[in-house]
């Protein structure tokens, strides 16, 4: 197997293994796949995952942006468009020079919003983020759909190995998002390939000026190449210039389509020699070193902050209530470091088995997801949003630890309650509550319930199991700072 297959097929694999983490609702590929969402390199700088950047910089000095081919599957997917554009006309791309101004341009914006404590606005360029949008709100539905046709004909056939699943539309903002970034990525790798990784992501910015520098390079023999100009006509990442024989390394993605387009083999890897510099290397010291002092700026930025801050039928659906604080999942610690840290990767949300979490509407929070107790309740022994985060928005908590973690509280709303108000016998708040913070007293002559707001761990099973419509007479009002009970 040539480098070009062998490349494809771990992209591939890649692909699927982590589009998987965002289409399934068993929980079953997280336990083993869950690593390859905490290999990307965003979500690894926002966790302080010290050991994961590291060697993802190293793989990047020793073999190139292999990170873009292999590993991002937002880069993957542009791959796959630009496949198809391919075969819709051969030999469709051209050299073109760096554009400098637009990527500087953006990795500025980028850092500038990370540092200012705006990276839910910064996430919508990050690749990971971008692409776990378009996996979770595109995708998603359709394999929900394909399960329950699936449970459909299985038990009609005296099968249960199948079993029937919400379909969760996730909201028409996040749709829209998910879309129009499908779109935009689809139409710029179709046309040009590698466009999107090589003028707006940041993160291929980064690894541009790393890539400089790898070991191992693309070299075109001059005395073997007869300038046909094949290998520039069929870079994606138009980083080839034919007439002067030179390869930019900064835009260079290491996918192998030069070396498999050449009919003379002129185009081969081999390690870099000693004092060779790459094309375009005047001024990429210096770019690097003040990418690197940004990157580094971003970094303690979070270090910084992390430090600072320490039963009845439904007769009518839940509505949402109004709550002054959101609510965040425990192990966010508080909702600062929650809106700072997470790029609305979607991932969690994915994997709530209770759907409990759910994309926020809010206008500084656009997409980041937030908590709710109309389909279920947040239970105590369920950890896993902490379990897959990648960029330790919310960070690992055990069981344990999450019972006695306070993430909001319940307030009692004597309007709404059937006990109080049409003199029915009513206890499910109380009976359903895990720490015994709701118990029933008596108040003239009736049982109403009474909140106990340091044992409330706001976990939601009274708002959820509430039976009062359309509002329930009990909800959970976000804490800013989670505490230990």
């Amino acid at each position: 197997m040539n480098l070009l297959k062998l490349r494809r097929v771990v992209a591939v694999v890649v692909l699927v293994a982590i589009t998987l983490l965002f289409l399934d609702f068993t929980g079953t590929a997280h336990r083993f796949l869950g690593w390859l969402a905490k290999i990307q390199l965003l979500p690894a700088v926002l966790a302080l995952n010290v050991g994961v950047v590291v060697v993802l910089l190293l793989l990047t000095l020793l073999f190139g942006r292999l990170y873009c081919s292999v590993i991002c599957p937002l880069g993957i997917l542009q791959d796959l468009f630009a496949r198809a554009g391919r075969k819709a006309k051969k030999h469709r791309y051209t050299y073109s020079k760096a554009k400098n101004w637009l990527r500087y341009g953006f990795l500025t914006l980028f850092v500038g919003l990370m540092v200012a404590g705006m990276g839910q606005v910064a996430a919508w360029i990050a690749p990971y983020s971008a692409f776990g949008r378009i996996a979770s709100t595109l995708l998603a539905p359709v394999w929900q759909l394909a399960n329950n046709g699936l449970a459909w004909i299985a038990v009609r056939a005296g099968s249960y190995a199948f079993y029937s699943v919400e379909v969760w539309w996730k909201g028409g903002a996040l749709l829209a998002v998910a879309l129009t970034t499908l779109v935009v990525v689809a139409l710029l790798a179709w046309r040009n390939g590698r466009t999107w990784c090589n003028t707006v992501c940041p993160v291929g910015t980064v690894l541009g000026f790393v890539s400089r520098y790898s070991w191992l390079r693309p070299v075109i023999n001059t005395e073997k190449c007869n300038g046909c100009g094949l290998c520039a006509r069929n870079c994606k990442a138009a980083c080839i210039d034919p007439k002067s024989h030179a390869i930019d390394l900064s835009r260079c993605v290491v996918c192998f389509d030069c070396i498999d387009a050449c009919k003379r083999g002129a185009i081969h890897y081999e390690p870099r020699k000693k004092g060779e510099t790459s094309a375009n290397t005047d001024t990429s010291r210096r770019q690097f070193l003040t990418l690197a002092a940004l990157f580094a700026g971003t970094a303690a930025a979070e270090a910084k902050r992390q430090k600072v801050d320490g039963g009845l039928a439904v007769i009518v659906d839940k509505k949402v209530p109004a709550r002054k604080t959101p609510l965040i999942p425990a192990g966010a610690r508080s909702l600062k470091l929650f809106q700072k840290h997470c790029t609305a990767c979607q991932l969690c949300v994915s994997a709530c088995p209770n759907q409990v979490l759910r994309p926020s509407m809010g206008v500084m929070t656009l997409l980041q997801p937030e908590m709710g107790y109309e389909k279920g309740y947040c239970r105590p022994e369920c950890t896993k949003c902490a379990e897959v985060c990648p960029t330790g928005a919310i960070r690992p908590i055990t069981r344990e630890e999450k019972s006695s973690e306070q993430i909001g509280r319940a307030v009692w709303v004597k309007e709404n309650c059937l006990a109080q108000n049409e003199g029915v016998t009513c206890d499910n708040c109380a009976r359903h509550c895990p720490t015994g913070a709701v118990q029933m007293v008596e108040h003239d002559s009736k049982r109403i319930p009474a909140v106990d707001a340091e044992r409330c761990i706001g976990c939601g099973a009274c708002e959820y199991l509430c039976p009062a419509r359309p509002f329930s007479a009990i909800y959970v009002e976000g804490n800013q700072q989670h505490r230990t009970l």
